[in-house]
C-alpha cells in the first residue's frame, strides 16, 4: 500500500516537474525573443538615421556643385 502511493506521487511529481519545466523555457524563450526585437527595433532605427544623413549629405553636395557652376 505504502509502495503504490510513493509510486502514484512520483508520477504526480514527474508531471508537474514537466510543466514547471516548459513553463521556465516558455519565459527564456519569451525573454530571448524580446531581446531579439529589441536589437531588431534599434537596427532599424540606426539604418533610418544612416538613410537621413545620407539624403542631407547629398544635398548639401547638390547645392554645393550648383554654386561652383559645376551640373
Amino acid at each position: 500500500m505504502v509502495c503504490a502511493a510513493v509510486k502514484t506521487f512520483g508520477g504526480v511529481g514527474a508531471i508537474v516537474a514537466l510543466i514547471l519545466l516548459v513553463i521556465a523555457l516558455l519565459k527564456q524563450l519569451i525573454g530571448l525573443v524580446s531581446f531579439l526585437l529589441f536589437f531588431v527595433k534599434i537596427a532599424i532605427v540606426v539604418i533610418f538615421v544612416a538613410l537621413l544623413v545620407m539624403i542631407v549629405l547629398a544635398i548639401f553636395r547638390d547645392r554645393s556643385r550648383k554654386r561652383s557652376g559645376e551640373i
